[in-house]
């Protein structure tokens, strides 16, 4: 990132993190971190968060199993600017038995969306959500290679990824060599030349 020429002040810095786990009993955890912290001292209702103090911490801990199916969400608000925020944790149980994948979005607004939830938490699903795709893809490769190579008649699935953005719109460089290659491993590779 090239440096602004203008002096700056920093106002206001919000961290992210997403870590995905696999889990011993064959599931997954996805636990997504939200840290809000002022660069400068800001009143608020409820009092006054100096310079390098925290606004939120937050986070979000999501199980889900390998068809992306969410099986639990506990929700914890650490710290917030209201004694009130954290009243609305339990409400990302609700997220329960619903699949990541397209409509994600619009279900999670449907559940927690607006005053139904909070804001922050909210928002932190979207990249729990790609962190959670990122987390087994490595796993279902695995999973079509095994099967390609004890299975001479099985062919790579569509993969998921072609139109999901500019690298990999369908008529692109990107989207043929998804479509051409194919996760075998030498074995399969041998038998297909």
């Amino acid at each position: 990132m090239q440096e602004s020429k203008p002096a700056r002040r920093l106002l206001h810095t919000r961290q992210v993190e997403c870590i995905g786990y696999e889990r011993e009993d064959g599931l997954f955890e996805i636990e997504g971190r939200l840290l809000d912290t002022k660069g400068q001292d800001t009143d608020f209702p409820y009092g006054t968060i100096v310079a390098g103090g925290t606004l939120h911490r937050m986070r979000l801990l999501m199980v889900l199993d390998r068809q992306l199916v969410i099986r639990s969400v506990e929700a914890f608000t650490e710290q917030a600017p209201t004694p009130v925020c954290g009243q609305i944790t339990s409400a990302y149980q609700a997220l329960a038995g619903v699949r990541i994948g397209p409509g994600f979005r619009k279900k999670v607004a449907e559940r927690v969306g607006g005053v139904s939830g909070c804001t922050h938490l909210t928002d932190l699903l979207g990249p729990m959500a790609t962190t959670a795709i990122q987390t087994l893809a490595p796993l279902v490769q695995k999973r079509l290679r095994e099967r390609a190579a004890h299975d001479p008649a099985f062919e790579m699935p569509h993969h998921w990824v072609i139109g999901t953005c500019h690298a990999y719109r369908p008529d692109g460089d990107a989207a043929r060599r998804v479509s051409e290659w194919r996760p075998y491993g030498d074995a399969r590779r041998a038998k297909r030349r």
